[in-house]
Formats: C-alpha cells, structure tokens, sequence
C-alpha cells in the first residue's frame, strides 16, 4: 500500500482478513515457529490482510510481564514480508493491521510503532475510554489517526465494548483519515446506526467491514438502502476466519458473486445459521465468550498448526463441554472445515 488511496481502494474491494491469535508452546511462552506458521496458512489460503495485537492476539501481550506487543507485530511484518515473496510469487495486494489500545498516549505509541514497522492501519479498540465522553472519544481517534490511518471498532458490549449510537459514528466518519469500520455490535440495530451515519456523512470512501459473527453471510450479502443511496458491508476483519481459513476465503469468494448477480439462492440462509452454530462453540457464546481464544487455538491445535490451546492467562481455557461441541459441528458441517488444506501444506509452514 504505498499510499492511503490504494488502502482504500484494496478495502473497498472487499478482503477477508482475520485476527492472528497467539501461538504459544506447551510452557506458555510465545512459539515463533509456531506463529510464522499460521500465518504462512492465512496467506497460502488466500486473505487479504492479517490484523495483529487484537482481541484475538490477546491483550496480555502489552502487559510488561510478557512484553510482546513489539515483538509479535515485528514477527508478523516480516512473516508477511517473506512469504508474500517467497517462491517468486507474483506481488499481491495485502493489507497490515495493528490493533491498538489504551489511552490517547498509548495508542498514539502503538499507531507509531505500528507504522514504522510497516503496517498500514490501525484497529482502535476503545475499550481504555469506557467511561469517558463521547466527545473525548471523537477527540482521541481523531488525535490516533495522525499517526497512522485508523479503522473504526464498534465492540459489541458483552465483551467490553460500549454502546455508541448513531450520532457518535455519524461524527467518527467525519475523522479524514478514517479507512473503514469494522462493525461488531451483535445487534442489526445498531449494525444499521453505523451504516446510516457512514451514508450520511457522504464518505463512499470508509470500507464496512463486519466483525459480527453472529450473522456473518447475512451481513456480507445484504444492500443497506438509506436515503436513496445503498451500501454493502464489502468484507469481514473476523477472529472466526482465524480458523478454517481457506474455506472461509472459498465461501467469502462465493459471496462477492452471488452479490454480483444481484439474485440470492434461498441455500444462503442456511449457510448463514450453519456458520452461526460454529461460530458460537468456538467462540463459547453459551458462556458468555469465556473460551472464545481457546476455541480459536483449539481448532488450530488439532489441526497441528498450534501446539496447544493454552493463552497466557493460565485461568483462559475451553470451557466444559466446548471440545465435544467443536466434535459436533466440525462433523456437522464439513464444507467449513480446511483439514485436508492444512495437512497438504503443514510441514512446509512449520519449516
């Protein structure tokens, strides 16, 4: 991306993009074999970026104790920088995100970091800013998006994000250097919020990205009709396409022609509720997300890819009855599971 109009341009054509997880051995320590080696797999199996130091990533990596944050976006550029090349590949588009957090102070420090190790946007998670009024939250992202073009969050609140209504995104899209949204509210309501302020504030050049994972296909494939005009959510930055992920990237390739064609197979309802079940056993939305990580890493383990499904807070784990229920829907639903891709290509990516 040499500038922020082809980062838009690569956005708004839509790119499924997952959140990395941390790869760590069986002692808790962080595995660099093991983390060049998911994400040599999300680009052998086709993504469009990757976003690094996210949820998904684990906010522990800025505790001091594990001090991580710097090394695993460092990793991850130049993991992306050589296997991008590797094998006289032709040069592809690929967007780096960073995900940022904390204070005005620290999220400037990550989005400079982050930028001068070549990513080329920031997720800002608001998470720091819970409390605070929305102005200083317009104030904050406005003052982040100086040091590197910004991504806007809307984090559903059951996982500590907070409500923030129309009015709030109809003034976060005035921010110039806003690129896309990535909207995770769970809620159509308040999914519909976002894009009507998007709509509103005139910006055809901010991309929608969906993060809800409860309805991902139906996302993707509705037009939002407001005011005369019509907008898609072009694509998904999504912790749940950080696991069986070339099909994800097969299905999402699927998706950008049904909507071409303008006529929906009826087939795609059922695919959307099949992919609802999966998602809520690997995220554990039966309790209250609890094991959302460790089901991500849990895939990734019995696939060989992870060597366990360990987070570094040692209380983060599956919850009872996780692992039989990612049995059932791994057996109930075949066409979204990558095994035989993954075992083809396992110890080349390990190498």
């Amino acid at each position: 991306m040499h500038n922020i109009e082809s980062l838009r341009s690569h956005l708004l054509a839509g790119q499924a993009i997952p959140a990395l997880p941390l790869a760590l051995d069986r002692r808790r320590r962080w595995s660099e074999r093991r983390q060049r080696a998911v994400m040599r797999y999300y680009i052998d199996a086709g993504v469009g970026g990757i976003a690094v130091g996210v949820h998904s990533t684990q906010f522990e990596i800025r505790d001091p104790r594990h001090g991580l944050y710097r090394p695993v976006l460092q990793l991850a550029a130049e993991t992306i920088t050589e296997w991008l090349g590797a094998s006289g590949r032709a040069p592809r588009p690929f967007i780096r995100i960073a995900g940022l957090c904390g204070t005005t102070q620290q999220a400037v420090q990550e989005a400079e970091l982050a930028a001068s190790l070549g990513y080329h946007a920031g997720l800002l998670s608001l998470g720091a800013l819970r409390e605070a009024p929305e102005k200083a939250v317009l104030k904050h992202c406005a003052r982040v998006a100086k040091s590197i073009p910004v991504i806007g969050f809307y984090l559903q609140p059951a996982v500590g994000g907070r409500r923030l209504g129309y009015e709030f995104w109809r003034r976060f899209a005035e921010i110039p250097e806003v690129v896309a949204i990535k909207i995770a509210p769970f809620n159509r309501y308040q999914t519909i919020d976002v894009v009507r302020a998007v709509i509103d504030a005139g910006r055809d050049d901010i991309a929608l990205y969906t993060g809800n994972d409860d309805n991902i296909i139906a996302d993707l494939l509705t037009p939002f009709q407001h005011a005369g005009q019509s907008r898609q959510i072009v694509g998904g930055l999504l912790g749940q396409w950080g696991v069986w992920t070339e099909r994800a990237v097969a299905l999402f390739g699927e998706i950008k022609k049904a909507r071409a064609k303008g006529r929906l197979d009826p087939a795609w309802l059922a695919k959307n509720a099949a992919l609802t079940d999966a998602n809520g056993v690997v995220f554990d939305a039966a309790n209250q997300f609890a094991g959302c990580i460790p089901g991500i890493h849990e895939i990734l383990r019995r696939q060989g890819i992870f060597e366990t499904s360990a987070c570094l807070n040692p209380h983060e784990k599956l919850s009872p009855g996780q692992a039989a229920e990612l049995d059932r829907v791994t057996k109930a639903y075949p066409w979204l599971v990558d095994d035989a891709f993954v075992a083809r290509h396992l110890d080349r990516w390990l190498s």
